[in-house]
């Protein structure tokens, strides 16, 4: 049975004493990719905690809605059939456009019992959101519209094939670029046109239908991409996508599915079988 799904907006305030637009939350895991965000701290007691909107009917989803230029953005996939992209005004709840295009598929028979729907969170900068699609494609549209600016089919382009669990990694947003894993493979692209700068860890061992997301992090000095792939754990440098240095992450059929977090020169990961893990970086890594 496939699931209804419902967008909720929750406030400590009144529907018109709260300001649903004060934060942001423009890609997977909040602003710095931490899964924290900046405030006021949360109150000792929840009881003024009121429901200011509600939207049902969404379609189903692993992706996580992400708040960004005043709206919410959520993604779902329609009928086994089309992936879904719906904009809402993040005080209201109004519905604002509504974008899709063809493009689920099937996931491997022992996963398909919890579902094949689209599984990457968007990213957006404030004029563009960035949709991963699960045959291995990567949407910019227009926030203001939901109209389609590009679109990569990395199948197509680079001649590699479907991922066998869909387009799980979610995009990192920096600067004029976005970042991906996909493709068998981790990329930079221009956001503003879809081109492809550089192709990275092509090579790399368990770079087919990786889990992980990428993260941008200062470590031992030096500012890196922490790269998850199915098998290692890699760090990339931003301007070329050379390989800077690589550890293996030992997990059970290539399960490493966590976002890296790093808290000063230490990574924290963990993999499905295996064991939580802190690794550091030094400056002659």
């Amino acid at each position: 049975m496939i699931p209804t799904l419902a967008l909720l907006s929750l406030s400590l305030f009144s529907t018109s004493g709260g300001d649903a637009t004060a934060r942001e939350w423009p890609q997977w895991r909040g602003p710095q990719r931490d899964g924290q965000v900046s405030g006021p701290a949360w109150p000792d007691h929840l009881e003024r905690l009121e429901q200011s909107w509600r939207v049902d009917g969404l379609g189903p989803s692993y992706s996580g809605p992400i708040i960004a230029a005043g709206r919410v953005f959520t993604t779902a996939t329609l009928e086994e059939r089309e992936e879904r992209v719906q904009a809402f005004d993040c005080a209201t709840g109004e519905a604002l456009w509504d974008s899709g295009w063809s493009g689920a598929m099937k996931v491997p028979f022992f996963a398909a019992r919890n579902g094949s729907w689209i599984r990457s969170t968007p990213a957006c900068d404030g004029e563009s959101l960035f949709v991963a699609g699960m045959r291995d494609t990567l949407v910019s549209l227009d926030v203001e519209t939901g109209q389609r600016r590009w679109s990569v089919d990395f199948v197509e382009q680079l001649g590699t094939e479907n991922p066998d669990f869909g387009f799980v990694s979610s995009p990192l947003l920096q600067g004029d670029h976005v970042y991906v894993q996909a493709g068998k493979s981790f990329l930079k692209l221009d956001k503003r046109t879809g081109e492809i700068v550089w192709r990275s860890l092509d090579e790399a061992p368990g770079m087919h239908s990786p889990f992980s997301s990428p993260i941008l992090a200062e470590l031992a000095g030096r500012q890196q991409l922490v790269v998850q792939t199915r098998e290692n754990l890699v760090g990339v440098d931003p301007d070329s996508g050379g390989e800077l240095w690589s550890l293996p992450v030992k997990s059970f059929r290539g399960m490493n599915i966590l976002t890296p977090l790093v808290v000063e020169d230490g990574i924290f990961t963990a993999a499905y079988g295996g064991r939580a893990q802190r690794i550091e970086v030094r400056a002659d890594a």
